[in-house]
């Protein structure tokens, strides 16, 4: 399993399959989903897929292949490399969703939570099977959220398959297995390889990843940047990074929070009708943008609902994000100072991706500091 491609860029998601076995395009086939990775707050989710011709269902099982979960790192690998081996008739692919696009996803402003996130997964790789030429006739998969309904769901979009989705199908059905197998061990790769591009010198003893672990307890505490919070490597719609930088962080103000309707008709240059009832507050005025934006003509720029970036370095990520600045051309030697900003003062990487060194953007961000106010949009 090559990971090159995935790490040439671990802020974005990414796929990764092998060769399609000649007879699994000739030959009805089964396929098997799972995953690997939803629940911890370190690192990506891996989704996974394996497929064979139906008639080999029992090649497939005298592999030994068993829940991931219940195999130890080193037989998991070394199942792996069985299943690899027996590319004749066997086929696998991954998702790898990296903490950075689960974290943007589910903090942006239309909402999309992990199960939506996991089904859509799912049904992509099916699909990629699908498009590969194999000849899907039997599709198991182990449940996200109810069974029946998400059963209901894949067999409409996949008509003519059978599918078939219960609870704990990495222990029922070897395909599954084999799937799971496939999955875990690319997490646990990417994990144990994890390229910080944020250029720190971080201890990779974070343990298993998991909320209640403690190692990672101990990681998150020791790694949290007042200002800038975590690497990518952490998700930060996790409610266990979020508590953390609530407390400990420094507070940002953000002018865009729509917490109720009165600031999200504000966004609409209208006032909500319960504005014409309450009484106003003695102090309750606009915040004007702090000197140091107002000095650099510095502002925020919103295209189609969504806050864009104007450098052409990082314009390419910006549909992956909720904040972004927007550079005038007289301030272009501030490009990348802080590439993407998330919501309740999430400040979630600093310009890594086009050069900028931890402790020069730390240096333009303290000056943004003097009157103790972080950074806020325009």
């Amino acid at each position: 399993m090559d990971l090159t491609k995935f790490e040439e860029d671990n802020s974005k998601s990414c796929r990764l399959a092998s060769a399609i076995p000649e007879v699994c395009k000739t030959t009805d086939c089964c396929l098997g989903i799972d995953e690997a990775g939803r629940g911890p707050v370190l690192g990506p989710m891996v989704y996974g897929i394996c497929f064979c011709p139906i008639s080999m269902k029992k090649d497939l099982e005298n592999l030994k292949v068993a829940d991931s979960k219940t195999l130890s790192e080193d037989e998991r690998e070394k199942l792996f490399a069985k299943l690899s081996e027996a590319n004749s008739y066997i086929g696998w692919a991954i998702q790898i969703l990296s903490p950075n696009s689960i974290s943007t996803s589910m903090l942006q402003r239309a909402k999309y939570n992990l199960n939506a996130i996991s089904h859509d997964t799912a049904i992509g790789l099916v699909q990629y099977a699908l498009d590969c030429g194999v000849q899907l006739k039997e599709v198991f998969v182990d449940t996200v959220g109810p069974a029946e309904k998400y059963q209901e769901k894949l067999s409409k979009i996949f008509p003519g398959v059978d599918v078939t989705v219960k609870a704990k199908a990495d222990a029922l059905f070897p395909v599954v297995s084999a799937a799971s197998i496939c999955a875990k061990v690319a997490r646990d790769r990417v994990v144990k390889s994890w390229k910080f591009i944020e250029d720190l010198d971080v201890d990779v003893e974070y343990g298993s990843g998991y909320p209640n672990d403690p190692k990672t307890k101990e990681w998150l505490a020791k790694y949290m940047d007042p200002v800038f919070g975590y690497p990518q490597f952490v998700r930060f719609s996790w409610s266990t990074a979020q508590s953390i930088l609530d407390s400990k962080a420094v507070p940002v103000h953000w002018d865009d929070d729509e917490e109720n309707g009165e600031k999200a008709a504000a966004k609409q240059n209208c006032q909500s009708v319960l504005s014409y009832f309450a009484r106003k507050k003695s102090g309750d005025t606009k915040r004007e943008p702090h000197r140091y934006f107002t000095e650099r003509k510095l502002e925020t720029e919103v295209l189609g609902g969504r806050f864009m970036t104007a450098p052409e370095s990082s314009r390419e990520d910006s549909r992956h994000f909720r904040h972004t600045w927007a550079w005038p051309e007289d301030c272009r030697e501030h490009l990348g100072l802080i590439r993407v900003l998330h919501k309740r003062g999430r400040l979630h990487s600093f310009g890594a991706r086009v050069g900028w060194k931890k402790d020069e953007a730390r240096g333009v961000v303290e000056a943004a500091r003097e009157e103790g106010i972080v950074a806020r949009t325009k």
